[in-house]
């Protein structure tokens, strides 16, 4: 393909989370969760087109098609909507119509083996088969596209049944062929040579290729078939599918715009939203080092880098955090030298002598080896008790109280203490940290602080299951920055809270965030941080440990 086809047809992406992605293990999405994430993936993240659903599944699934279409054809993109269905003559075909749909993804057979050990049909039969359908859709004014299931064993093993196919439809004027590497069963060289035999023998075919990921080289698998003439590519949001999944939209993405001479249309700095979103609907956790969208990918442990990068971004690469809506974080352990506490104590606006930043720093090392987590948000508090700072510096949850029962909804009450400064609030919620929160909100404001949004909540005990065991929870926030250049992000970031019970728990990791947050002009830890000073009488006097036990339940309510 010349440089200008490559400017006339940039390479499509076809996303599949909602059809070919559900069918993950225990994964099903309810019609409300599969709106909003067409909403996203069309507005947002700008994916070229979706797949949304598979004729006559469930009154669920027909229900979800409607509501998409409804809201796609209000948007003027329901060309954009594709779904899945079968040569089933006018089954699929009525199906996708009466949910509203005006693009089908015909499943045909793809090889010999298929059609023959599956279908128990001849070639011809198939064929045959595969033409109603296709003058059905027309007649109905559906736009076609063909998938040729277990097309790369075919096109190895009986190409000549492959070709076959691919001439009856471009008899049809299909919209376009789709070619899946069903089993996951290609590598690179192999998709550079069998896709390439099909853009060369059929030069004005749309192509597209489909991938799986069971040797792990999806992403890789789609750079050789773009490279060989597939004007687009398949992928889900975060690898959704079946056994190892499918491509992996974020990664193939990021990997064809930094590879190759093709462009998307994909909105990087959407995809860790999308990321999460799938994550949350789907149950199914990212792994913590999956790249451009896991938790520790833009994450640096060792001294020696957090060094490199104080020295002129030495061990950085085209993958810059900014570029997908992330931030760089420098991890707090045993591994951290004064380059990695430098950048956290930057980012919080606290400076350090360099006496008290060699006490601070030996004591995260100490924490470190001893397996503790350390976030960047822990460091008010490690300062505090190394270096003896007061407590009024730091923003404190002093009282805090949550009612729960089974006939009124939950209620929550929280005392906030900063620079002497006491703030009472109290509010409703769904639930009772929701309860609390709303009251954190309230009465975080006369202190200028913006409370972020809540990304994620985890709990967990240690196993044995003892109900008195010792709960960690984390939870992850969200915020709108603004970098010095005026350009607008999102972050992202964690705080821990152990405690026996789950509730105080997570009071200790939300008084965490609240420091995390201060404005850099109202942190007292902007001075040389070291002193003494003498406690305010305004502020309630009582312990960490006490005001965390300041707690009345009634009933059970998440």
């Amino acid at each position: 393909m010349s440089q200008s086809d490559r400017d006339t047809h940039p390479i499509a992406v076809m996303d599949t989370t909602l059809r070919d992605g559900e069918q993950t293990p225990n994964v099903s999405y309810t019609p409300g969760e599969k709106l909003q994430l067409a909403r996203l993936l069309l507005n947002d993240v700008e994916v070229d087109r979706i797949e949304i659903a598979s004729t006559r599944v469930s009154d669920g699934e027909s229900e979800a098609a409607a509501s998409i279409t409804a809201w796609a054809r209000k948007a003027r993109v329901l060309q954009r909507i594709e779904m899945l269905g079968y040569s089933d003559g006018n089954l699929s075909v009525d199906w996708i119509s009466g949910v509203g749909g005006k693009v089908m993804n015909l499943l045909t057979k793809g090889s010999e083996k298929h059609c023959v050990g599956q279908l128990g049909m001849t070639p011809a039969q198939h064929r045959a088969r595969v033409e109603e359908t296709i003058r059905y859709a027309r007649r109905k004014r559906l736009t076609v596209n063909v998938y040729l299931e277990d097309w790369s064993t075919g096109v190895r093993e009986s190409f000549d049944y492959v070709f076959a196919m691919v001439e009856m439809l471009r008899e049809l004027r299909v919209a376009r062929i789709y070619l899946p590497d069903t089993l996951g069963i290609l590598d690179p060289e192999g998709v550079t040579r069998y896709v390439g035999l099909m853009t060369q023998t059929w030069p004005a075919v749309d192509f597209e290729f489909h991938g799986h990921n069971d040797y792990s080289l999806a992403a890789a698998n789609c750079l050789a078939a773009v490279r060989a003439g597939a004007r687009g590519i398949h992928t889900s949001v975060n690898g959704m599918g079946e056994r190892a999944g499918n491509t992996c939209l974020a990664e193939v993405v990021a990997a064809v715009h930094d590879h190759t001479p093709y462009r998307t249309g994909i909105q990087e700095a959407r995809l860790f939203t999308v990321s999460r979103m799938v994550e949350s609907f789907s149950g199914k956790d990212i792994s913590a080092n999956a790249p451009i969208v896991g938790r520790d990918v833009f994450t640096q442990t060792a001294g020696i880098h957090a060094d490199g990068d104080a020295k002129g971004d030495l061990y950085a690469s085209r993958l810059l955090p900014t570029r997908f809506g992330r931030t760089r974080r420098y991890a707090l352990g045993k591994l951290s030298g004064k380059a990695s506490l430098d950048h956290n104590l930057d980012a919080l606006g606290i400076d350090l002598s360099d006496a008290d930043r060699d006490l601070v720093l030996k004591r995260v090392i100490e924490l470190g080896d001893k397996k503790h987590n350390i976030s960047a948000e822990d460091l008010p508090f490690i300062i505090t008790d190394v270096l003896k700072t007061p407590a009024e510096q730091l923003v404190r949850i002093a009282q805090w109280r949550v009612f729960v029962s089974s006939d009124e909804r939950p209620r929550g009450e929280v005392t906030l203490t900063y620079q002497g400064r006491v703030e009472k609030a109290e509010a409703e919620g769904d639930g009772g940290y929701d309860s609390l929160m709303n009251a954190v909100r309230k009465a975080a404001k006369p202190f200028d602080l913006e409370v972020p949004r809540l990304d994620d909540f985890r709990s967990r005990i240690p196993p044995g299951g003892r109900t008195g065991a010792l709960v960690e929870t984390v939870i992850a926030w969200r915020r709108d920055r603004v970098d010095a250049a005026g350009k607008k992000s999102q972050e992202t970031f964690s705080t821990l809270g152990v405690d026996s019970d789950q509730l105080a728990a997570a009071v200790i990791a939300t008084e965490k965030m609240l420091n995390a947050v201060l404005p850099r002009s109202a942190a007292p830890a902007k001075r040389k941080v070291g002193g003494r000073k003498k406690a305010s009488k305004q502020a309630p006097k009582q312990t960490a440990k006490q005001t965390l036990k300041s707690t009345t339940r009634r009933g059970s309510k998440k």
